[in-house]
């Protein structure tokens, strides 16, 4: 019986390296690191709408009549644009961008999903926080606003929703396919 060996052209199907310890590793600390800053943003949003006592006291939750923009934008400004804060604090229009902002970028980050959206809207409102306290307390110019806007960068451009997230998921759904910056 004769054996027939079958040979295949190698460089037309492109395999993929396999992933190192350290690659594998890095997806994970950015994964963890994507989650952790979805938290912070949706935990903000929950401690004003419902007062849990951490920043907000219940009497002053967003659900209870208070204004999530109030508090700091009339007493927390410093700096050149403290009079253009001062002016937005309490308005109905700017208290509702901030919570969709906060609650957005929120789910989106622990999901793993629009993190294209989610950093540049998050990497936004951190900018916008920075300006509203300068110069920060600590140091001439540079405070942890933007350090969360640079990781907010970093874990669009690493793809950090697709590890543990729903990331891979979201960027197969028609709409994302037709616009992909929605990824």
């Amino acid at each position: 019986m004769a054996v027939v060996h079958r040979t295949t052209n190698a460089a037309a199907v492109p395999t993929e390296a396999a992933e190192t310890v350290a690659q594998k590793a890095t997806r994970y600390v950015f994964a963890g690191l994507r989650v952790a800053l979805g938290w912070i943003f949706l935990w903000a949003f929950l401690d004003k709408l419902f007062g849990l006592g951490h920043e907000t006291a219940a009497a002053k939750a967003w659900i209870n009549g208070g204004s999530p923009t109030t508090g700091f934008l009339s007493k927390g400004t410093a700096g050149p644009f403290a009079d253009f804060y001062q002016g937005l604090a309490g308005a109905a229009w700017a208290d509702w961008l901030f919570m969709a902002g906060l609650l957005g970028i929120g789910v989106a980050l622990i999901a793993g999903i629009g993190l294209r959206v989610a950093a540049v809207t998050g990497g936004l409102l951190m900018v916008l926080m920075w300006t509203a306290v300068l110069p920060p307390a600590n140091n001439p110019f540079m405070d942890d606003h933007l350090i969360y806007a640079g990781v907010l960068a970093a874990l669009a451009l690493v793809k950090a929703g697709d590890t543990a997230g729903f990331g891979k998921t979201w960027a197969e759904l028609p709409l994302v396919k037709q616009a992909p910056w929605l990824k």
